[in-house]
């Protein structure tokens, strides 16, 4: 048989940068190419409005989470072509020269609003709207789409299981299951989503996210015997500690804690096993020794379903990784950047008139859109109503798009503290469907409204 051998080509020679730095690069090509096209064509400076929005929700959600608006406002502000990123785009053939040198003094001079962050969202919810010229606004679409489909589908992730713990903390730890920066983003959203703390150290140092550790089964086996292990932990971190009583035998191991913290242990880790049969015996075992205090965290592959079967444990928290960070089967939140209205000349005083797909399959609806969450006289959420024109909200209805950026300038910055009191209010607001496991139907039907387009 004949082998082909494929040999890639290699690509250019460029430095290695921190992407941290800028954020221009951060796209796809076809951008560029849409914007050397209609800069040659005269129609780049047309006014455009684009929407972000998911035509359908993941089999079995009932709503999605709003993350990453914080993360994505740091990244248009950082939206800049440098000298070496200029060089990179023309030596290569990726732009010309006039394309080129329309970067170069590229800002984003246009509006954005979008839900706050932490707000939940519904198929075809316009959860993100960007407004410029078709050249400024076009060149965010990767840009968008990356932050926000990774961090929706965290956070839409996290909220199921913060749902099922019924107020039992969950950390965050899955860094060791996730690209070195997708781990920072994910902990920041789970945490907007309701998780109590995470392991990642710089989720701490960069967006405050309380952090939480003790050891793993490595430090006991490091150990002549699980008691050295356990007084030394003890010794460093104080009684206070959780100590991990799996990696041998279960019951010998909690005696042992219990021997050397005394009944204020602050809690033992399962990590292994049938937990829920363990954490009875463990639970057991602690009140006979009068460690009643001591709390039982149970980790190992869990997900949503994994944490409501130990609803009956006697379990005090859980710890969430791989799950967490893949979006529990969903790992992206199926979000579009899809262009819904534009100008047919240059000039702010140009109307915008409603344009739209008519693909099979993948549809989109014209006009730029104004969402407003209708609320009945009980408090509960039960339509998203969203229209092309001027909507009039009942007294108890809210409109769900807030400026986040205008006229270039971000307006829309919030500490993650008030997206994450933000997000339990608006769980508490949905309808009591909202936080089933079972397969169903979204928790609010998505209601259009036909008008005449905001100019």
């Amino acid at each position: 048989m004949t082998r082909t051998t494929i040999v890639p080509t290699p690509g250019p020679k460029v430095p290695l940068v921190d992407l941290a730095d800028g954020t221009a690069l951060l796209t796809d090509q076809y951008e560029l190419t849409m914007l050397q096209a209609a800069l040659r064509s005269g129609t780049a400076d047309r006014r455009a409005a684009f929407e972000v929005f998911a035509r359908s929700l993941p089999a079995g959600r009932r709503y999605g989470v709003v993350a990453g608006t914080g993360r994505l406002l740091d990244a248009i502000e950082r939206f800049r072509f440098d000298a070496a990123e200029l060089d990179f785009l023309t030596s290569n053939g990726i732009v010309d020269e006039p394309t080129a040198r329309w970067l170069e003094k590229y800002r984003f001079t246009g509006n954005v609003w979008g839900y706050a962050e932490g707000d939940c969202f519904f198929p075809e919810s316009p959860i993100l709207v960007v407004e410029g010229t078709f050249a400024e606004a076009v060149l965010l679409e990767t840009l968008a789409l990356s932050i926000l489909n990774h961090d929706c589908a965290i956070a839409s992730a996290a909220s199921r299981m913060v749902a099922a713990a019924q107020g039992r903390p969950i950390i965050e730890m899955g860094s060791r299951r996730a690209h070195e920066r997708a781990a920072v983003a994910s902990a920041r959203a789970a945490y907007i989503a309701g998780f109590a703390t995470t392991s990642n150290l710089e989720a701490g140092r960069r967006h405050g996210v309380p952090t939480a550790g003790t050891s793993a089964h490595s430090f006991t086996l490091l150990h002549d015997s699980e008691r050295h292990a356990f007084a030394s932990q003890l010794a460093a971190l104080g009684e206070g500690t959780t100590l991990l009583v799996d990696t041998y035998d279960v019951e010998r191991a909690v005696r042992t804690a219990v021997e050397l913290a005394g009944p204020s242990l602050g809690a033992v880790r399962i990590d292994s096993g049938d937990l829920g049969v363990m954490a009875r015996l463990v639970r057991d075992q602690l009140d006979s020794l009068g460690a009643r205090d001591t709390r039982i965290v149970v980790t190992g592959d869990l997900d949503e379903f994994g944490i409501a079967a130990l609803a009956a444990a006697p379990v005090d928290g859980y710890g969430v990784g791989t799950s967490l960070v893949t979006g529990s089967g969903a790992p992206t939140a199926g979000l579009v950047y899809k262009l819904v209205a534009r100008a047919d000349a240059p000039g702010d005083d140009v109307p915008l008139r409603p344009v739209a797909k008519r693909s099979p399959g993948k549809p989109s609806r014209g006009g730029r859109k104004i969402a407003v969450r209708r609320v009945d006289g009980h408090g509960t959420a039960y339509a998203e109503a969203v229209s092309t024109g001027e909507p009039t909200p009942g007294p108890r209805d809210r409109l769900l798009q807030v400026p986040l950026v205008r006229n270039g300038e971000i307006v829309g910055r919030e500490s993650l503290a008030a997206a994450r009191e933000r997000h339990a209010r608006c769980v508490a607001e949905l309808p009591t469907t909202a936080t089933q496991l079972s397969r169903g139907e979204p928790a609010l039907p998505t209601e259009f409204v036909d008008g005449d387009p905001p100019r």
